[in-house]
């Protein structure tokens, strides 16, 4: 089986959802709005593109910085296994939904700051603690207002 590893770089639109599955592993997952952006140099005028819309979930090592440091409308770059999921909405019809099983998350620090404070080495590994600035900048803050007034969807 062929497996399609992208990167992309987005803003977090919805919630983290952190669940167990079946079979008792944890996963966090949330949906990330990818923005294209171009500028027009005759006009001065920035215009958007189409946005791409996924889901992106986050399992094993990834559990404790995720949980610490995303949350809806903040920066992300994200890299992982890219799939397509079909499935049967509740009303019937049949959908599909862009997943990624992401093998590494960070904040996008050209769109946010972060003090980061990791651990000792003379002490046993905790979770690290990673401060964001919440007042986004100009890109940033236009990209989750894009993202607010969109149907996101619902995936089974």
């Amino acid at each position: 089986m062929f497996e399609t590893y992208t990167t992309v770089i987005g803003t977090v639109i919805s919630d983290p959802r952190r669940r167990r599955t079946v079979a008792g592993e944890e996963v966090i997952s949330f949906r990330v709005a990818c923005n294209s952006r171009r500028h027009d140099k005759q006009n001065n005028v920035w215009s958007d593109g189409p946005t791409l819309y996924l889901t992106i979930s986050c399992w094993r090592r990834l559990l404790a910085g995720v949980g610490l440091a995303i949350a809806k409308g903040r920066p992300i770059i994200a890299h992982g296994q890219i799939k397509t999921n079909e499935y049967v909405a509740s009303d019937g019809t049949k959908r599909q939904d862009l997943e990624m099983s992401a093998a590494s998350i960070g904040l996008d620090l050209s769109r946010c700051v972060v003090t980061y404070r990791g651990t000792p080495v003379h002490e046993p590994p905790s979770r690290p603690v990673v401060t964001v600035d919440e007042k986004p900048s100009p890109a940033a803050a236009a990209d989750a207002d894009r993202a607010e007034g969109v149907d996101q969807g619902t995936a089974a």
